[in-house]
């Protein structure tokens, strides 16, 4: 399989909800909700980098779609993770995450391995860490 992931989608309780927290909130571009005329259709993709998107849908739509009965939450089988180029990124995309109404879970701070990170959740509870890996050099 050659890796050519393009969407990442999060299933989400309150798709307005949601949409406001990335769209305003973070401040990730996106053109809004779209699909709502198809039952089961309603969308928003927020674009990220070199092609990717992250898709906020309705769980119970996912459920539908996948024919899979919907389960209880946890938020800890996945995490996603937003690599930035300095500390004092961390730290302000934190402090935006939390006014945009995210719950911190783990404040920023230096990590045993060197870097330095911090865990919030969405309105949904899908865990974002916000990491700096002195290591690894961001492109734009």
């Amino acid at each position: 399989m050659k890796p050519r992931i393009s969407v990442i989608t999060l299933g989400v309780d309150d798709l307005v909800r949601s949409l406001h927290f990335y769209q305003n909130g973070l401040g990730l571009p996106t053109q809004g909700i779209i699909g709502r005329e198809f039952e089961h259709g309603a969308v928003a993709f927020f674009d990220l980098q070199s092609g990717l998107k992250l898709a906020l849908w309705n769980r119970k739509d996912i459920a539908h779609d996948t024919s899979m009965k919907q389960t209880g939450k946890s938020p800890t089988e996945f995490t996603i993770g937003h690599n930035v180029g300095s500390k004092a990124e961390v730290d302000m995309i934190m402090k935006q995450a939390e006014s945009a109404g995210a719950v911190i879970t783990v404040q920023a701070h230096e990590t045993f391995w060197g870097g330095y990170s911090g865990y919030f959740q969405d309105p949904d509870g899908h865990l974002w860490e916000v990491v700096w890996n002195p290591a690894w050099e961001l492109t734009e």
